[in-house]
């Protein structure tokens, strides 16, 4: 049972889930109880029978990063050190663990994903954007820095580029994004669902189990040693010979049909 929040809408059909960020009026931003929400649901996507994910914004536009409304009221409200330092951290979580979801997740990225938006996208499998999105790491033009989206931007485009949109705060456009890394498709505005519905169908084929196992090397490894990548890449592929899912796709490859998880 996925949770239910009044921060993002939920929609459920053949064994992917789209989350829907529900703020467009606002460009549907992380507010805190929306990172709260998330993180909420990503830890109930661990063991959820979900086979992929995709991120979107209602109203057409992704995600505007985060709540710079909230960020004023902290002026005024004489927020602490400490207590800035635990929201921040609260946001690396968030980070943290839709990168480390076992499911596929697609950033499915309309108008703008700035600032947080733009690092959230950089934690996806795949990101889909619209030709007319435009990408910025905006927080050095209004006296912030990138911080917990710093790693996520640079494994995904980098350290050249990053540097240069983290401390100038450029925009760029979907075709430059492409270039870069940071978008893997581009579609037209109109082109996005059936885009989406393409990827759905493309990674169903693959078994679920072995993606979420594939998933769970990636994230690792860099945090790793030689001997220790070698160990885990070792015990991973001993643990999907010995399993059903192992034994359904081999067999199903030599009978010449499609496997159980895939619709056989």
């Amino acid at each position: 049972m996925l949770p239910h929040s009044p921060h993002l809408d939920l929609e459920f059909n053949d064994r992917w889930l789209t989350v829907w960020f529900n703020d467009p009026r606002r460009r549907n931003p992380l507010t805190t109880e929306r990172v709260d929400a998330l993180l909420e649901l990503c830890a109930a996507l661990q063991i959820a029978p979900v086979q992929g994910v995709t991120f979107r914004g209602r109203g057409g536009v992704f995600c505007a990063g985060g709540d710079l409304k909230s960020f004023r009221a902290s002026f005024q409200s004489d927020l602490s050190r400490d207590r800035i330092i635990q929201l921040s951290l609260r946001a690396a979580d968030l980070f943290d663990a839709v990168a480390a979801l076992p499911q596929f997740t697609v950033m499915a990225v309309e108008r703008a994903a700035m600032a947080g938006g733009f690092g959230l996208a950089c934690t996806g499998d795949l990101v889909i954007a619209a030709d007319d999105t435009r990408f910025s790491l905006s927080e050095a033009r209004i006296g912030l820095t990138p911080a917990q989206i710093a790693p996520f931007v640079v494994a995904r485009i980098g350290m050249p580029a990053a540097r240069r949109l983290m401390l100038t705060g450029a925009t760029i456009d979907a075709r430059e994004a492409e270039k870069l890394g940071l978008v893997d498709q581009i579609v037209a505005n109109e082109n996005m669902g059936k885009a989406l519905i393409e990827t759905q169908d493309m990674v169903q084929a693959a078994a679920p189990q072995a993606m979420a196992a594939i998933k769970r090397q990636l994230v690792g490894m860099p945090f790793q040693t030689r001997e220790q990548q070698r160990h885990m890449a070792a015990v991973s592929f001993a643990e999907r010979m010995l399993s059903e899912e192992a034994q359904e796709g081999i067999s199903a490859f030599f009978e010449k049909r499609i496997p159980k998880w895939a619709g056989g």
